[in-house]
């Protein structure tokens, strides 16, 4: 078992209940395989903590940039606290040592992973929440998150991949780009589609996913890192 009194002092955190912080970072697929252990998963604390962000990252766009208008603080606000950022910034304050996971779940890596340490860090923040209030879980989403705005708004991550790659497109080459399904994969309940991004006739990357959309933004994504656009 981690210890978890020194990852809360990592966290730069001391908590009333410890237990909280091992909730936190429990996730469903432990509990199935162990069943003599008596404590919650994380669920619960990840819809809490969830609520206490989109508050707390509102507050904090709605204040330091009174001039933008909600779509704007609304890109924002997504940016910052989307499943990528959030893994970032849950892998960069070592969550990943401290998840309570299943075997199986231990294996997950890319997309997948990035889910579960974004839930846990949310859950860490709803547990900061019901030990210590507001204030104390809006201090530790403030030194964990806000300083990545200056970024967002510089590589205008704040924009979605297609998007993004459709701006840079017309200005460095003057043609909009074009997404082509390749392939569809699978039973319908389960499809993984193929899509390629094409600048005219150029294919610049593909791009995978369980939907058209997905996929035409895994291909954004691609495209702007072969093309180092991004």
């Amino acid at each position: 078992m981690p210890n978890f009194s020194t990852f809360a002092k990592q966290l730069g955190l001391s908590f009333i209940n410890p237990d909280l912080l091992v909730e936190a970072l429990t996730h469903r697929s432990y509990l199935n395989e162990h069943r003599e252990y008596a404590w919650n998963h994380n669920e619960r604390l990840e819809f809490l903590g969830d609520a206490v962000l989109e508050l707390a990252t509102t507050d904090f766009l709605f204040k330091k940039f009174p001039a933008k208008p909600e779509g704007e603080l609304t890109s924002y606000r997504a940016a910052l606290v989307n499943t990528v950022s959030l893994a970032e910034r849950a892998q960069a304050l070592g969550v990943n040592d401290f998840l309570l996971l299943s075997k199986g779940e231990s294996r997950d890596k890319g997309r997948a992973r990035d889910v579960i340490l974004a839930d846990a860090l949310e859950a860490i923040i709803g547990a900061v929440y019901l030990d210590q209030g507001f204030d104390t879980a809006e201090i530790f989403i403030a030194k964990n998150l806000y300083g990545k705005i200056d970024e967002v708004i510089a590589k205008r991550s704040y924009q979605d991949a297609k998007s993004r790659f459709q701006e840079i497109a017309q200005e460095k080459r003057g043609i909009t780009p074009s997404y082509e399904t390749l392939s569809e994969e699978g039973p319908d309940h389960a499809k993984l589609f193929t899509v390629g991004v094409f600048i005219g006739r150029e294919k610049i990357a593909l791009g995978e996913g369980q939907s058209k959309q997905e996929a035409e933004q895994s291909a954004a994504e691609a495209g702007l890192a072969a093309l180092q656009w991004s």
